[in-house]
């Protein structure tokens, strides 16, 4: 008879421990680090206010600026390197910089053509005209030979000058308006204005033979400006709001957390 074969019993396994638990993350440790990061927001909305609309320099009429440097490195529409300074200096009686935000656009054709035809006037006491926005060479040189302009129109492709003058418009943009300046560096105007009003600004200096300060062209609170101060308020507001709300979640969660660390009682 065929001895019994018995199965060898196969060893036993030891139970794999199950792994530890993530412990979870108090609700009050978020909820500060919620509070934390809005807070930072606000402050910050808070410091820089209304600063965000305009994102320029505040440049006023009397004010006597360095030209050394000032506005950095602009280019002729027919491709010419220059500054502020060096147009100023070869001018007579001071320059005069008009912006417009896009060339070839009838707003800004109207404000071109209003100062080729009163040219002759405007340049009648030493002032040196030009036009000046963010436009290609390529762009300002057919905008010049289509109307016929006798001035130069000049490109400022990063903003630098128009951002020096005040009349840079968030976020990449430029604000209609009128900057002059005289031989000393004294500004004799610096304000945003219709394609009408920016002429008429030049002429009224040129009128009056004004080499000082006239209190007539004092630089105005543009519409655009007071919006964009009004939203940066508002914006700052609902992020102190949010800040106050983030810090009563966390001093509530930080009293949850407290209660559940207790023991029960028996």
């Amino acid at each position: 008879m065929a001895p019994e074969l018995r199965k060898r019993k196969a060893p036993a396994t030891e139970p794999v421990a199950a792994p530890p638990a993530k412990k979870k993350e108090p609700v009050a440790k978020a909820a500060a680090k919620v509070k934390q990061a809005v807070s930072s927001r606000a402050k910050e909305a808070k410091t820089n206010g209304a600063s965000g609309a305009s994102g320029a320099s505040k440049i006023a009429v009397g004010d006597t600026i360095d030209l050394e440097g000032f506005g950095g490195e602009i280019e002729t529409n027919d491709g010419t390197k220059t500054t502020l300074k060096s147009l100023v200096d070869e001018s007579k009686g001071g320059v005069v910089l008009f912006t417009y935000p896009k060339a070839s656009t009838p707003g800004c054709t109207t404000q071109v053509c209003n100062f080729r035809d009163a040219y002759t006037d405007l340049t009648s006491t030493g002032f040196a005209i030009y036009g000046l926005s963010k436009d290609s060479p390529k762009s300002n040189t057919t905008f010049k030979e289509k109307q016929k302009l006798p001035y130069p129109l000049l490109c400022d492709p990063s903003l630098t000058l128009i951002s020096a003058i005040g009349l840079k418009k968030q976020p990449n943009g430029t604000t209609r308006g009128v900057f002059v300046v005289d031989k000393s560096g004294k500004v004799l105007a610096a304000q945003a204005g219709s394609p009408g009003g920016t002429v008429d600004v030049v002429k009224k200096l040129v009128s009056d033979g004004t080499t000082a300060t006239d209190p007539a062209v004092e630089e105005p609170k543009t519409e655009d400006t007071a919006n964009g101060a009004n939203v940066a308020e508002t914006t700052a507001k609902e992020d102190i709001a949010q800040a106050d709300v983030a810090a009563q979640v966390a001093d509530t969660a930080e009293k949850i957390d407290s209660n559940e660390e207790k023991p029960a009682e028996v």
